[in-house]
């Protein structure tokens, strides 16, 4: 396929998305090795890049390449080149609702709240975030009334379209609400009629450096390219596709918590490996001609949390990676983690308990912390909840939802990072995550019966193929509900979580 077009308007796509990864790039220097005094430069750095980035996103150039790529007979015969305009052209439409004013602030003011979180977060003190939280919750909102409520729907859905394209909060709560009641009896009935595993393994203390030799191991073994990427501490873990060839994770240690950090390194990996699958880059190293386009893009957060929940989840909290990885971690580990066998780690890796935290939390109650942040932050947008409130809702709704009491604000309404950034429509994706996760699952133990023994065995590169396959490689080429329908023969749906859940942790409470 050749038009001069199409060639200018992914020139175009890569230039901003080139522009974009230094701001990328910044965000996780600040989140990472930046001081503290460098805060307010950092803000004014990302306005500026958030600035030209806008304006290489919303110019009239972009526009017009656009149109002359729709109405290109060669552009249209060409399936992917069709289907990266498509994307353009809503990208596009998107981007110029929103003033360049608005986009330079919510980058501004994004960068000194996320500074502020993380003192507040420290210090327990949500009266110190209140201001800066009620002036994203006002830009986010500014934000979702620039796009537009879509037609029968919320303002929230305006936000919501960004992170899930398509999806609707009343569709999702009709997802969340019936799998609220099946996951809430699962934990009732593991908790009032099982008997819990032993929990011993969990609390083995763990040198810090034992704990990152062995997160490093893990990864490699899951396939992940550590001469393209890297591995850094932070508050709040997560992974960053900073440009090809340049994919970014980062954890947190506890010395006397091993697992939170194993699980979670696994878990930013399994983005990390989506981000490396995509095709950013050629065999030779250089970005790809697409590179920047939306076929070198993840289709939704949904599917990248599948990616990142599969591995943790499927893989890292299944009895055969720990046939593997047990003797491996005695290796690092050491003392008294070499008492145990895989089968007593494999149990206590899936206690289920009613736990604040939602990145350390279960299986089973993990989707209840995110249907809470959900509620909430659907009030937030709607005015239906003021931010001074949002600790008292919090904790009466986590009362409510897990039947127990939160301590304190930094392991309630402070310890995620989200709406610090204004990411507000993001928590939804993880249960969508979850969902897909279990169907896919589902597809590569089909083709793949033996899934277990080749785990066992420290072969994981049945799970990587398959999601290189079906998922990886597409981009943003179809939805998500086409790329789901598409992999495993059907629709979304809840039962094959649900089918997971109990399949694993009856057995493991004797049920």
């Amino acid at each position: 396929m050749s038009s001069q077009a199409y060639t200018d308007l992914c020139s175009m796509k890569r230039e901003a998305a080139m522009l974009s990864s230094v701001a990328y790039l910044l965000s996780w220097d600040q989140e990472t090795y930046m001081p503290a005094g460098g805060t307010a430069a950092r803000a004014e750095q990302s306005a500026i890049l958030a600035g030209l980035v806008h304006d290489r996103q919303t110019s009239e150039r972009l526009g017009e390449l656009i149109a002359a790529c729709e109405q290109d007979k060669a552009v249209q015969d060409d399936a992917d080149a069709a289907a990266n305009v498509r994307e353009m052209r809503r990208d596009y439409d998107r981007e110029t609702k929103l003033p360049k004013e608005l986009v330079t602030e919510l980058a501004n003011v994004g960068a000194r709240a996320q500074d502020a979180w993380k003192d507040a977060r420290k210090n327990n003190d949500f009266k110190a975030f209140q201001p800066w939280l009620e002036k994203m919750v006002t830009l986010t909102r500014r934000k979702a009334e620039c796009y537009g409520a879509p037609a029968g729907g919320e303002l929230y859905d305006a936000l919501l379209d960004e992170y899930e394209p398509d999806a609707r909060a009343s569709e999702i709560e009709a997802v969340f609400t019936p799998l609220q009641d099946r996951l809430s009896g699962l934990v009732a009935e593991l908790l009032d009629n099982g008997t819990p595993p032993d929990v011993a393994p969990r609390k083995v203390h763990v040198p810090e450096a034992a704990q990152h030799a062995m997160g490093l191991r893990v990864i490699e073994q899951m396939g992940f390219d550590l001469s393209r990427g890297r591995l850094d501490v932070t508050t709040h873990p997560f992974c960053e596709g900073l440009a090809p060839g340049d994919t970014r994770l980062t954890t947190r240690y506890d010395e006397d918590y091993f697992m939170g950090a194993l699980y979670g390194t696994m878990h930013e990996a399994g983005h990390g490996l989506y981000e490396q699958g995509l095709p950013k880059q050629d065999a030779d190293g250089e970005p790809s001609a697409i590179y920047g386009t939306p076929l070198s893009e993840a289709r939704s957060l949904g599917i990248h949390e599948s990616q990142s929940r599969g591995w943790e989840n499927f893989v890292g909290r299944g009895r055969a990676f720990w046939e593997w990885a047990k003797p491996v971690a005695d290796g690092y580990f050491g003392g008294d983690f070499t008492k145990f066998s895989a089968e007593d780690v494999f149990r206590a890796s899936n206690l289920v308990e009613r736990s604040f935290i939602r990145v350390e939390a279960d299986e089973a109650t993990y989707n209840l912390h995110v249907m809470l942040r959900f509620a909430l932050e659907r009030a937030m947008i709607a005015g239906d909840v003021a931010i001074k409130d949002i600790p008292g809702e919090w904790n009466e709704r986590f009362e409510r939802m897990l039947g127990v009491k939160v301590p304190d604000d930094a392991r309630g309404c402070l310890q995620d990072v989200h709406w610090s950034f204004g990411l507000i429509g993001y928590f939804p994706t993880y249960t969508l995550g979850n969902l897909y996760a279990a169907q896919f699952f589902e597809a590569i133990r089909e083709k793949t019966p033996d899934l277990d023994d080749r785990i066992a065995s420290g072969d994981m590169s049945p799970v990587l193929d398959w999601s290189r396959e079906h998922i990886h490689r597409l981009g943003r080429r179809y939805s998500a509900a086409e790329i789901c329908e598409k992999a495993t023969g059907k629709p979304l749906g809840p039962d094959p979580l649900m089918r997971h859940l109990e399949g694993k942790l009856r057995p493991v409470y004797g049920l």
